[in-house]
């Protein structure tokens, strides 16, 4: 079976670098496994796009070099097999609170006797390769989102839960659930702080610990901290912030000429 980039990454220690699709473009996804990241996930949660679309994405992140990875839109197995089915080699799942929510989300990516994953791998097979069955539990991982206060009153079981490959910080999320202002950059110091905690026991249960970030500053940062998983902004942060930067250049330009400024 073809081998995940990501989970050979977080054995080594080296944090993996992942783009974030919420548009529904098969181009631009396709573009983002080609620009150097280690993963593209698919952001079927809130991203403009339902399943269908979210399996067109993971195709054309598979022609790329990048890992396929997927955020599902809640704990649902049936969904969950489906993506999987299409090939996702990681799948991130939103609200996850307590030990029992995990152990099910483990269950709906594992194959029997491990788990109850429906037997149908579809794409699986075409980008994992003819032994994708007898290899998908040891290779796809499975990511479960800490973005509550419950989670993180459950945090040391949740950790514990048999076959979990990681846990993925959701910190806008996360900052309304401990009642503070979210997308502030920098986050704030109560959101600092669960990120702390969340990489300390992860680390100490030997999962791995990830989280989607404010900024490349902030994604540097928990990087060198010891996350695992670092998403520096997703594919629309990336089209705004360039253009901006664009826009600004240019007419910074056209207005020191004529004496003006901007």
């Amino acid at each position: 079976m073809r081998e995940n980039q990501v989970r050979r990454l977080v054995r080594a220690g080296e944090p993996a670098l992942n783009a974030w699709v919420s548009s529904g473009s098969p181009y631009a996804a396709e573009v983002l496994s080609h620009a150097g990241y280690d993963a593209v996930t698919i952001d079927l949660q809130h991203g403009m796009f339902g399943v269908d679309g979210a399996i067109a994405l993971l195709t054309a992140v598979s022609a790329g070099p990048a890992v396929p990875m997927v955020r599902c839109t809640r704990l649902d197995p049936a969904e969950i097999g489906k993506l999987l089915d299409a090939g996702a080699y990681g799948l991130i799942c939103p609200s996850i609170d307590t030990a029992e929510q995990c152990a099910a989300l483990v269950a709906a990516c594992r194959y029997p006797p491990q788990g109850q994953r429906s037997y149908g791998p579809a794409r699986g097979l075409l980008y994992g390769g003819p032994d994708y069955v007898a290899a998908a539990d040891d290779t796809v991982q499975v990511w479960a989102m800490v973005e509550s206060r419950t989670a993180l009153e459950n945090l040391e079981s949740i950790l514990a839960v048999p076959g979990l490959d990681g846990v993925y910080v959701g910190p806008n999320d996360l900052a309304l659930s401990l009642g503070v202002e979210p997308g502030t950059v920098p986050v704030a110091p109560e959101v600092e702080d669960a990120l702390a905690r969340v990489l300390r026991r992860a680390r100490a249960a030997g999962v791995a610990a990830g989280a989607y970030c404010a900024d490349a500053a902030m994604a540097r940062r928990l990087a060198d901290d010891g996350f695992h998983l670092v998403t520096p902004g997703n594919d629309m942060v990336l089209l705004r912030e360039g253009a901006a930067r664009r826009l600004a250049e240019i007419r910074g330009r056209q207005a020191s000429g004529v004496g003006g400024g901007y």
